[in-house]
């Protein structure tokens, strides 16, 4: 009975290891297709589609090992200031090859001048796995902006597609046992930048994430607001 309790124990360490080295080789897939599309100088839609494909699945692997190690307290934020409309940049970057394949429009809306002290890569990728879902459901146009909000920091994506379904919408983000399993869109990208949230404390304040149909484009907004 104990050999089996350690094991139960060990598997999810195991299953870390094993993300990271799919992680790695995925890394390196991914750079074989952008030479190969160099090398072309053309690209074409299967074959953006096959990059955006490995990002995504590289984004998801990301997300595991990060909250394993949240879950694990192995995990520590990297706290600086930055210029909001780098970290916003960059989430927009990640994302620039799909918005060309699906040929939607991305706006960005920021000043120069806001500032935030935040974990940049973690956000950045936070807000790129949510800006990715956006961009895979809206209809012509993606709007990410961010405004002071009070005590906050207040960073938004909003769509003009058909919104959140309601169990989204009705869902606790923070608690992973209410993502959707069943169903292909699992919500992990919601849930993983709610964590992220969360650990961004100032002046006894969380972090924390809102997601509503109330978008200015007519379809799905999320929020994240960092203190």
């Amino acid at each position: 009975m104990s050999g089996r309790l350690e094991r139960d124990a060990l598997f999810p360490t195991l299953l870390a290891f094993t993300v990271h080295d799919i992680k790695n080789s995925l890394g390196t897939l991914l750079e074989l297709i952008r030479q190969f599309s160099a090398k072309r100088q053309t690209e074409t839609g299967d074959l953006g589609l096959l990059e955006f494909e490995a990002v995504r699945i590289n984004h998801s692997l990301m997300q595991l090992l990060v909250l394993y190690k949240v879950g694990a307290q192995k995990f520590s934020l990297d706290i600086d200031q930055c210029a909001v409309l780098d970290v916003l940049q960059e989430a927009v970057d990640q994302q620039a090859r799909l918005s060309t394949l699906h040929e939607v429009e991305l706006r960005l809306d920021c000043t120069d001048e806001l500032q935030a002290y935040c974990d940049f890569d973690n956000i950045a990728n936070a807000l790129a796995a949510v800006l990715n879902n956006a961009l895979r459901y809206t209809r012509q146009t993606v709007l990410v902006s961010a405004e002071q909000d009070g005590d906050y920091l207040q960073i938004a994506i909003e769509d003009d597609g058909t919104g959140y379904p309601p169990h989204f919408l009705q869902a606790d983000l923070t608690n992973a046992a209410e993502l959707d399993w069943v169903n292909g869109n699992t919500g992990l990208g919601l849930y993983f930048v709610s964590v992220i949230a969360g650990l961004h404390k100032n002046a006894g304040r969380c972090g924390y994430v809102t997601i509503d149909n109330s978008s200015r484009l007519g379809g799905a907004r999320f929020r994240l607001f960092l203190p």
